[in-house]
């Protein structure tokens, strides 16, 4: 039913006992953070290798960032209408097999002295459609195995494994980096893409907790979802689908603002940490090794931001939770352009830290609600228009920092992105999103909230 003030959101109390024991979220649960464990060593070790051993310009590492994010802008929402029409996890072994085998291209380059900025390009457009296809299976995977007011939990434990590969793999990856060299160190994201799809694979479908699904139970889901396809199919075909999920996302009086706050967050943002990598490695003269001890720093305040995530929704509000971490976007993000190297340590730990919780909390309050908010058989295209809605200002802000900082320089350029930082909270903060109190556990219908 429609979300209204004469339905308040209200969330189950019943007790119940800790996601860990749920199978399928083990699984799933144990997926993320291997996966997430070896893509920090990427973080580290690709954009090292585009600004020191390649030695571009600022303008092409910007444009690295903007190239690895450009498929969310192209391929977000037919993706959205895939995903609802296949089995997610066979979207997601897919994208984590793909996902290694292009990595490894990059160590098998260097080690033929054949490893080029170009090469780099190509690498991150084809794990950025990879990922696109992944992270929108993903987010439409949970729900399917957890309850609604599970999703919090389970929200939040993902965003701890997300933390802990921050904390541990940041630092290790500078070290491996130092002591590998990057292109060879590539080769551990690879092997945990791998690892990750192993798991995945090992999930059972529609096992619910409590008890084990029978067969019964599989065949009348894949009979419903294959229902709601046949359905919409007949309704029209994928342009009409995408249209319907854009409708679903602008029309809605929570999600429309959501999107709005974090669509703007992620363009002016990424005016600045498109040319990241430049700023530290370069102006701050810092090694791999601190710059990895800045996002290990970075994954304490996820750890935090993920354990204190359902305390603070509780104490104030799904909705207020959201706004006043938006709020905390900008104001922060100023400490980054005041750094100088002998305080660069000091005060990007300090913006990564707080920055890194407020972004937590925010995530988790926001993409609980929408999980929780939408039908199961429209999860993969509203999730889909969201990540296009939101991410698909990533390559714009990308672009607009390595175009400014051929201009006015990086460091300016890094002031301009944390002053925008300002102006993402005012859709949340003037809309109807402030009133949310708590998840909704009854099922959704697929009217907008309007």
């Amino acid at each position: 039913m429609p979300l209204s003030p004469r339905c308040p959101l209200a969330a189950s109390t019943a007790p119940r006992r800790t996601l860990f024991r749920h199978p399928n979220y083990q699984r799933l649960w144990t997926a993320a953070t291997v996966s997430l464990f070896g893509t920090q060593v990427s973080q580290i070790a690709i954009p090292f290798i585009a600004a020191v051993l390649l030695k571009a310009s600022p303008g092409e590492v910007g444009l690295l960032t903007a190239i690895d994010f450009l498929p969310f802008l192209l391929f977000t929402l037919p993706a959205g209408v895939w995903v609802d029409r296949f089995p997610k996890k066979r979207i997601l072994v897919f994208g984590d097999l793909g996902r290694a085998a292009i990595l490894v291209s990059i160590p098998i380059a260097f080690a033929l002295g054949g490893l080029t900025i170009w090469q780099l390009y190509v690498v991150g457009f084809l794990n950025g459609v990879m990922t696109v296809f992944f992270d929108v299976a993903d987010q439409s995977y949970l729900p399917t195995i957890l309850e609604r007011d599970e999703l919090v939990e389970g929200n939040s434990k993902l965003q701890i494994s997300q933390s802990s590969a921050q904390i541990l793999g940041q630092p290790v990856g500078g070290g491996i980096v130092a002591a590998l060299s990057a292109p060879v160190a590539i080769l551990i994201d690879a092997a945990s893409f791998v690892g990750s799809a192993v798991l995945i694979l090992s999930i059972r479908e529609r096992l619910r907790r409590g008890r084990e699904a029978t067969v019964d139970d599989e065949v009348a889901a894949h009979e419903e979802v294959t229902a709601a396809r046949q359905s919409e199919a007949q309704v029209g075909g994928m342009r009409s689908q995408i249209t319907d999920g854009l409708r679903y996302i602008l029309r809605h009086e929570y999600l429309g603002n959501i999107a709005a706050t974090t669509a703007t967050a992620n363009l002016f943002g990424n005016i600045g940490f498109a040319i990241f990598p430049v700023f530290v490695y370069r102006e701050l003269a810092m090694s791999p090794a601190a710059v990895g001890t800045v996002g290990g720093i970075g994954g304490a305040g996820v750890l935090v931001g993920a354990l204190i995530a359902s305390r603070v929704q509780a104490r104030l509000g799904i909705g207020r939770t959201i706004i006043l971490t938006a709020a905390l976007f900008g104001p922060v993000n100023l400490l980054i352009p005041l750094a100088t190297p002998d305080l660069a340590l000091l005060l990007l730990s300090t913006a990564f830290f707080i920055t890194s919780i407020s972004n937590v909390v925010y995530n988790v309050s926001q993409v609980s609600l929408r999980q929780a908010i939408t039908p199961e058989h429209f999860l993969g295209r509203m999730n889909a228009t969201m990540r296009f809605l939101v991410w698909g200002t990533i390559p714009i802000g990308s672009l607009i920092g390595a175009s400014l900082s051929e201009i006015v320089g990086v460091r300016t350029t890094i002031w301009i992105s944390a002053i925008l930082g300002f102006l993402p909270v005012l859709p949340v903060l003037f809309s109807k999103v402030r009133a949310i109190q708590t998840i909704p556990t009854e099922d959704p219908d697929m009217s907008p909230a309007a």
